[in-house]
């Protein structure tokens, strides 16, 4: 198996996520950045480099990244390839042998969902099923399955893409920050918005989990990461755990899951 810092990537429509290991696959590392599909290879390469010296952090050794914007992803790979002599590994379900994902179409899975079930593993406890909240552009509902099971899911619209159609559509409405205001009924307009965009986002994810999981024929676990999923701690009811980081260790524990399996 080899060795050193391995950088784990997940970009994403919005944002991408990038962190860095030490040697004993702990990441010690998180930056966020904006995707940009208009950056080149060398573009991406300076601002690595620059995060890299931001943090005082070494260069990786290796990477693994999972993508949903191309071409940002494949620029990425050609800027560790070409100016840090590092491989990558891209997630699809083509290499990743130990994988069922049970879909009508298994190749249409997102990288990132891919990874979300490798994250996923350490919550399942005794439960036999995890279901992921990933809350980017687009929300997304992970049905996961002991044995590395990729069972279904929901895509739902963006907190934000919700808020932002409805700003475009009613010109007098004022925008307004995700964040809940103090109860639900609304005093003026912005609280009166900020209600309906949090608390009814926040009904809405729990609608679905409780819909979900009485489709199931066992108990499951709930996670929510991404950038809004702080927003809506102690507002879901029927969120079991909250983490920043589960795509990024997740893309690390698949990571290190293959090249088990590659040395076994």
């Amino acid at each position: 198996m080899s060795t050193g810092p391995l950088l784990a990537v997940d970009v994403g429509n919005t944002s991408t996520v990038i962190g860095l290991t030490d040697e004993r696959l702990s990441l010690v590392h998180r930056w966020r950045i904006r995707t940009n599909r208009d950056l080149l290879p060398d573009d991406l390469a300076l601002t690595l480099r620059g995060l890299f010296d931001l943090s005082g952090a070494a260069p990786p050794a290796r990477a693994v990244l999972s993508s949903v914007a191309p071409p940002v992803g494949q620029n990425l790979m050609v800027a560790l390839a070409r100016h840090f002599g590092v491989e990558v590994l891209e997630v699809s379900t083509s290499n990743l042998a130990d994988v069922r994902v049970e879909l009508d179409e298994p190749t249409a899975i997102g990288a990132d969902r891919l990874a979300n079930l490798f994250g996923a593993e350490r919550y399942l406890g005794e439960a036999p099923y995890a279901i992921v909240v990933d809350f980017g552009t687009s929300t997304n509902f992970d049905v996961i399955g002991r044995g590395r099971r990729f069972v279904g899911g929901v895509l739902a619209t963006g907190a934000q893409v919700s808020a932002d159609a409805l700003f475009a559509r009613a010109a007098k409405l004022p925008r307004v920050n995700l964040t809940a205001p103090a109860s639900a009924i609304g005093k003026n307009t912005v609280h009166a918005l900020q209600s309906g965009l949090v608390f009814g986002y926040a009904e809405m994810v729990d609608g679905l989990l409780r819909r979900l999981r009485a489709e199931l024929d066992g108990a499951a676990v709930a996670v929510a990461t991404g950038g809004f999923a702080r927003t809506v701690e102690g507002i879901c009811r029927e969120i079991d755990h909250y983490d920043d980081d589960l795509t990024l260790r997740g893309l690390v524990e698949l990571w290190a899951s293959r090249e088990v399996a590659r040395g076994a």
